[in-house]
C-alpha cells in the first residue's frame, strides 16, 4: 500500500501524493469516517486554511467529501493550524482539518487532521484513513441527499483563537511600550498575529503580511528571517519574532539582531518554568537534530533533557509518555502542553516575551544561556529514500566522519519525512570541521541518490 502520510499530515508536493480534488473529496470521506468510528455520519469537523491559491480548490473537495458522508464541515477561513486544533478542542468537534503545507512554497499543499480533542491522528486511525483510500474505497460510505451534512461558515474562528492566546499571558505582567516586530511569512497568521500583540498592548510592527495565494514563505518567515533582522534593527525593536506559512513555528530575533532557534527558545521556556517549579517531571524534550548546545545547557542549569526521533508527533508522544509539558524541535515547534496539544507559534511568542519581562532582561542576554556548537546541515534532493544503510559507501563514510569528530561533535543523516531531501547535519568544535564533513557525506549521497 501507498502512503499519505508523511510526518507531518497528508503531503502534496513534488514526487508525492497528490491532492487532486478526487482524491480529496475521499479524504474527506475517510476523515470523517476514521475519526467517528464509523460511517461519518452525524460527525462535526472544522476546516481551516493557509493562504496558498490552491487551499480554495483543497477546502471545497474536502468539505464536500465530508458532507457526503453526512458530516456537518464548520469552515473557519484562513486559521493557523494551532487555531484549527484548539477549535476542534474547544468546540467538541470530532475532527479538525488545516489545509496547509506548513513551512513549504505555495506550489506544494497539504491536509493535518486532528482528532477530537484537539491532538493529531493516532497511527491507528492514520492508517483507517488510508486503507479507505487507498485500498477499501470511500463510494460505500456516502449518505442519502436527505442526510447529507451541511457547510457552515464559523464566523467567529479568528476572535476565539485570538483571545486563547492572549489568555496565556500573565496578568500581572504588561507589553506596554514593548516594540515588536512580526513577520507572518504571508501565511495564515497574517491577521490574527497582529491582533494578539496590538491588544496586548505592544507596538507592533508587521511585516510579510500581505499574502497573495503564491508569496507564502517566499523570503520571508521562519525559513528566511534575514529581512526580520534587518526591521528590528531599522525599529530599534525589543524583540522580532518569525512564524511560518501555517503559524505553528517561531524564530526570534534579540534587540542587536542575533538569531534565536528553536533550541534557545526551549531553553528559555525551560528555565522559565523551572523556576517557577512548574516545569514537570523537570524534563525538556527535543530531538536529535537540537545543536550539542541545548544538552549541554540542560546540564548545566540542571534540567533534565531526553532526545526524541524528529517530527512534532514523536516530541508530544514523548513528552506525555514521560510526563512533561514542554518539548519542541530546533526548527521551532514547541509543545506547551499546559496550554496547547500542538505546536503554537504564537503561543510560544507570549510565552517567550513573558518570560523576558519575568526575568527583566533584554532577549540578548537570555539567548546566552545557551552556547551553540558550529552546526553544518546540507540538504541533498533526491529522486528516491532507499535505506540509507543501502546506499554504497554511505555507513562508511558516516562512521569515519563520527570517528574524526570524536567526543567533540556528531553526524546525522536523515530523510525529510516532508520533502524529497536528505539531511545531513554534522556538528563540531569549528565550523570549517563542520562544513568540510557534511559537504563530503553529501556528495556520497548526491552521487547515489541526488536530482540532478
Amino acid at each position: 500500500m501507498g502512503k499519505l502520510f508523511g510526518t507531518d499530515g497528508v503531503r502534496a508536493q513534488a514526487n508525492c501524493f497528490p491532492l487532486d480534488g478526487t482524491t480529496v473529496f475521499s479524504l474527506g470521506q475517510a476523515i470523517a469516517a476514521a475519526t467517528s468510528g464509523g460511517q461519518g455520519f452525524g460527525c462535526r469537523v472544522v476546516v481551516g486554511r493557509d493562504t496558498r491559491r490552491s487551499g480554495h480548490m483543497i477546502q471545497a473537495a474536502l468539505a464536500a467529501g465530508l458532507a457526503s458522508v453526512g458530516a456537518n464541515v464548520y469552515l473557519g477561513g484562513v486559521l493557523p493550524t494551532p487555531a484549527v486544533a484548539f477549535l476542534t478542542r474547544t468546540l467538541g468537534m470530532t475532527a479538525g482539518v488545516s489545509i496547509s503545507a506548513s513551512h513549504n512554497p505555495y506550489m506544494d499543499n497539504g491536509i493535518k487532521i486532528f482528532s477530537r480533542g484537539g491532538w493529531k491522528l493516532s497511527g491507528e486511525q492514520e492508517n483507517e484513513v488510508e486503507r479507505l483510500v487507498l485500498e477499501a474505497g470511500t463510494a460505500e460510505l456516502a449518505v442519502s441527499p436527505a442526510a447529507m451534512g451541511q457547510v457552515l461558515a464559523l464566523p467567529d474562528a479568528e476572535a476565539r483563537y485570538v483571545e486563547f492566546v492572549k489568555s496565556s499571558f500573565p496578568r500581572s505582567l504588561s507589553m506596554q511600550g514593548l516594540r515588536v516586530v512580526l513577520d507572518t511569512a504571508n501565511g495564515a497568521a497574517y491577521r490574527v498575529g497582529p491582533q494578539v500583540f496590538s491588544e496586548l498592548g505592544a507596538q507592533v510592527t508587521v511585516i510579510s503580511a500581505e499574502p497573495n495565494g503564491v508569496n507564502i514563505n517566499a523570503g520571508c518567515g521562519s525559513e528566511h528571517p534575514a529581512h526580520l533582522t534587518d526591521a528590528v534593527l531599522e525599529w530599534g525593536a525589543d524583540i522580532g519574532l518569525a512564524l511560518d506559512g501555517d503559524g505553528d513555528r517561531l524564530i526570534a530575533i534579540d534587540e542587536k539582531g542575533h538569531k534565536l532557534s528553536g533550541d534557545h527558545i526551549l531553553l528559555i521556556l525551560a528555565r522559565a518554568l523551572h523556576g517557577e517549579g512548574r516545569l514537570k517531571n523537570n524534563l525538556l524534550v527535543s530531538t536529535v537534530m537540537s545543536n550539542m548546545g541545548l544538552r549541554m545547557a540542560c546540564h548545566k542549569y540542571g534540567i533534565g533533557h531526553y532526545e526524541s526521533a524528529v517530527g512534532d508527533r514523536h516530541v508530544l508522544e514523548d513528552v506525555i509518555r514521560l510526563g512533561g509539558n514542554l518539548g519542541g524541535e530546533e526548527s521551532g515547534h514547541i509543545v506547551l502542553l499546559d496550554y496547547h496539544t500542538t505546536g503554537d507559534g504564537l503561543l510560544t511568542a507570549v510565552q517567550l516575551i513573558t518570560a523576558m519581562l519575568k526575568y527583566q532582561q533584554p532577549l540578548s542576554e537570555l539567548r546566552r544561556w545557551m552556547q551553540i556548537y558550529p552546526q553544518r546541515l546540507i540538504n541533498v534532493p533526491v529522486f528516491s529514500k532507499p535505506p540509507l544503510d543501502k546506499i554504497p559507501g554511505l555507513p562508511e563514510a558516516i562512521a569515519q566522519a563520527q570517528a574524526t569528530l570524536g567526543d567533540k561533535g556528531r553526524v546525522l543523516v536523515r530523510y525529510s519525512g516532508t520533502e524529497n531531501v536528505c539531511r545531513v547535519m554534522v556538528e563540531a568544535s569549528e565550523l570549517s570541521q563542520a562544513e568540510k564533513l557534511a559537504t563530503e557525506l553529501a556528495q556520497v549521497i548526491q552521487s547515489a541518490v541526488g536530482r540532478k
